[in-house]
């Protein structure tokens, strides 16, 4: 039997019910409000997500932490070997089994509909994806701290749909930022909620409403107010940010530089419009709204070390680029057998020079962006310097991400612009690569 909804979903369903028989009546037409109707109800509807918004679970500390549990760090090795242990192997086959199984045949919905199915958000949490990132004496599952394991899980998960992964992921985000940069408190009030049976619907937001964003540049802002801080805003493209009860936030900290604050969806201030993009639909994105949201001292994460911050930005770039691998070898492997089956002119276009090469070089440009993502990712593992590393990785996931699905929709002639095949789709998710912030940490 589903869960029964909550006080804010049943207020949400009613009120909505309420405005569809509004602008379904035919008085609002006789009596020429058909303008003011509508521009009543798209108001009324973005209230509506943001009196949602507003309704969390109370976070309150289980246990009390003498100091921040860390996970360890993977030791240093002279041998460039990028082969996955066998647990990781096992985390990823089993990942990948869920995401072709589950995930693939419910995306073209879930992209139309631009939500996920709640059943599936919860089977992914039954996989244990939020406590990768978590260290062992908190309730975590993996012994050493691994980016490798977390991009290997992102990739294969993203093979079903990069969208849903998202929605998926983003919990996982949360949890890991506060496993590598929540103090005592932090973690011992919130960690405990990412390793139980009900995960919290949780995000990273760092992307702003505007052109050629830059991360170190935010126009969000947070200054010292009330012995706490006190934010004003608006943050772009959230995962999941309707029914988010948890969000990490950048803000520009005044004095210091841009900084990561912990912020529960039912704090005053924070409202929630629908933001649905182009592509990973699915993820349910938002804008978050922040309007003189007074925050304790204590929603401060990593002290407000830039280093911290740096480190936030590189690390999502990094989860992007382990989705636009899965995406592009989603696209490959449905294209090879496309273009064997496609008869024309009496024999299969794979027949033909352009086509054999077109398939070649999406393989080709596939393995180069995975070297550059697990090599950024290993480095990460070991602690050396990895952010020239990561953005090479992301140069190339952007730009080459986006040219194989481009060449997926090509490959397919007519069929790859129409709905029935899924390289539109994954077209439109692989442009996520290269403009998206945060919302993943590896």
């Amino acid at each position: 039997m589903p869960p029964a909804p909550n006080l804010a979903e049943r207020g949400m369903a009613v009120g909505l019910r309420a405005l569809n028989r509004l602008a379904g009546s035919a008085a609002v037409d006789r009596f020429g409000l058909r303008g003011p109707a509508e521009r009543f109800l798209h108001g009324a509807s973005k209230t509506t997500m943001r009196t949602a918004a507003t309704a969390g679970r109370t976070f309150v500390a289980a246990q009390r932490l003498s100091r921040p549990a860390r996970q360890p760090k993977a030791a240093r090795s002279d041998l460039f070997d990028l082969e996955p242990t066998d647990e990781q192997r096992m985390l990823r086959d089993s990942v990948r089994e869920f995401a072709l199984d589950r995930l693939r045949p419910a995306a073209q919905d879930a992209d139309e509909q631009a939500l996920t199915p709640p059943e599936l958000l919860a089977q992914a949490n039954e996989l244990g994806l939020t406590m990768v990132g978590v260290p062992e004496e908190l309730g975590g599952v993996v012994q050493q701290r691994s980016a490798v394991t977390s991009a290997l899980m992102s990739e294969s998960l993203a093979q079903g749909d990069m969208g849903i992964a998202v929605a998926c992921l983003a919990p996982a985000g949360v949890s890991t930022a506060l496993s590598l940069w929540g103090d005592a408190e932090q973690q011992a009030t919130y960690l405990p909620e990412f390793v139980g049976e009900h995960v919290p619907a949780a995000a990273l937001a760092m992307l702003e409403p505007r052109p050629l964003f830059d991360p170190f540049k935010l126009e969000t802002t947070a200054r010292p107010a009330g012995g706490g801080y006190l934010l004003e805003g608006v943050k772009a493209l959230v995962p999941r940010a309707a029914d988010g009860e948890l969000f990490v936030i950048a803000a520009e900290l005044s004095g210091q530089g841009p900084a990561l604050f912990v912020v529960e969806s039912k704090t005053a201030g924070i409202s929630v419009e629908p933001e649905p993009a182009m592509g990973i639909r699915a993820a349910a994105t938002g804008r978050l709204i922040l309007e003189q949201v007074q925050l304790p001292a204590s929603a401060l994460l990593g002290g407000g070390e830039r280093e911290v911050y740096a480190e936030c930005v590189q690390l999502g770039r990094l989860g992007w680029c382990a989705l636009a691998l899965g995406t592009a070898r989603a696209t490959l492997d449905y294209v090879i057998p496309y273009v064997k089956d496609r008869v024309a002119f009496g024999e299969p276009v794979s027949n033909r020079q352009g086509v054999a090469f077109a398939v070649a070089n999406i393989a080709i440009e596939l393995e180069g962006m995975r070297l550059a993502t697990y090599r950024a990712a290993s480095r990460v593992d070991q602690d050396l310097d990895h952010a020239r590393e990561i953005t090479l990785a992301r140069r190339l996931c952007a730009e080459r991400g986006m040219a194989i699905g481009s060449d997926g929709v090509q490959l397919l002639g007519g069929h790859g612009y129409v709905k029935e095949h899924p390289v539109e789709r994954w077209y439109r998710d692989l442009r996520a690569a290269g403009l998206m912030e945060g919302a993943l940490v590896l």
